[in-house]
């Protein structure tokens, strides 16, 4: 056992020298930027909606688990189009709280420069029941306004044991959130969406190959954020702001059930954003985010663009 741990944290190092943003060791596609302004409420009430997003993500560095840099590292790039639509009832059922239902698809591009990789493919289906509150409202508007949601990742994404990097994760995880937008006025407004994340196993995992298929690889449960502040510029028309993610993972990663507490992930990163409302029904979201303090993942930027309409 103790050869295996030794083989095991030598491919960890190589395999954390090519992954991308989300997929070292085995951690899930989450929602790192993906959302940031006005992430309280959708944005037209009631209704079915359409979201997509393009997410772009690039390294030139990774970081051990004391945050300093690894290398040689040449580069890994990964292009994420997420697909989503979101049913929100008029229905109350909790405390006035009102049902909808969330279901995400992604589309997963990786280019890493060594080592082996899914290439294009789909990624890890995402289905979220959760309940939407009213605003609640002051003596001159809203005040805040809550969503808390049961989000599941499922393993349908494309997963192949003799790659290093996937689509998929092989294996569930359980991401709820809170998500709440606080109004400091008629113009200002402040967002935040606060993850859990609970890893399930993966029971055919070889580190591309070179371990035996029968090895159990169970990735760290981590809490992870969003959260942006926004200013109104041009009325009902465009709003400015910064917006970032943190991520940091609090329990150990076993593999065979041996834990390694040097494999714990943790990043943050901030950056400018922009939100242009067409209509109430129409919108597009723009953020650019910088990372810094990254430990045992790659660190680098992500530049996001999502596309929201009401039907």
């Amino acid at each position: 056992m103790k050869s295996l741990r030794i083989v095991v944290v030598v491919l960890v190092v190589l395999m954390l020298l090519s992954a991308g943003p989300v997929f070292a060791l085995g951690q899930p596609n989450v929602n790192l930027g993906f959302t940031s302004f006005l992430d309280g409420a959708p944005p037209a009430g009631p209704g079915l909606y359409l979201s997509e997003y393009l997410q772009y993500y690039t390294a030139n560095q990774i970081n051990d688990d004391s945050g300093k840099k690894i290398g040689p590292f040449k580069g890994v790039d990964v292009w994420v189009l997420m697909n989503q639509l979101i049913y929100q009832s008029d229905q109350p059922v909790f405390f006035g709280g009102k049902w909808g239902l969330n279901v995400m698809l992604p589309i997963v591009s990786i280019d890493a420069d060594v080592l082996t990789d899914s290439g294009t493919g789909l990624g890890d289906l995402l289905i979220g029941p959760y309940i939407q509150w009213d605003p609640i409202m002051g003596a001159n508007g809203p005040l805040m306004v809550n969503r808390i949601e049961l989000q599941t990742i499922l393993p349908t994404g494309e997963y192949d044991s003799d790659n290093l990097l996937n689509a998929g994760s092989n294996h569930y995880s359980f991401n709820p959130y809170w998500a709440s937008t606080v109004f400091l006025g008629p113009k200002a407004t402040v967002s935040w969406r606060l993850h859990y994340l609970w890893n399930g196993k993966n029971d055919d995992f070889s580190f591309g190959g070179a371990l035996p298929k029968d090895v159990d690889l169970e990735p760290g449960d981590a809490v992870h954020a969003n959260f942006a502040a926004a200013y109104e510029v041009l009325p009902k028309q465009l709003r400015l702001g910064i917006n970032g993610y943190w991520f940091d993972q609090i329990s150990d990663t076993k593999v065979d059930g041996n834990k390694d507490k040097s494999l714990e992930e943790k990043v943050v990163a901030i950056g400018p954003g922009a939100v242009w409302h067409f209509s109430q029904d129409t919108h597009l979201f723009a953020n650019v985010y910088f990372e810094t303090d990254a430990e045992s993942r790659p660190e680098g930027e992500r530049y996001n663009i999502r596309f929201v309409h009401h039907f």
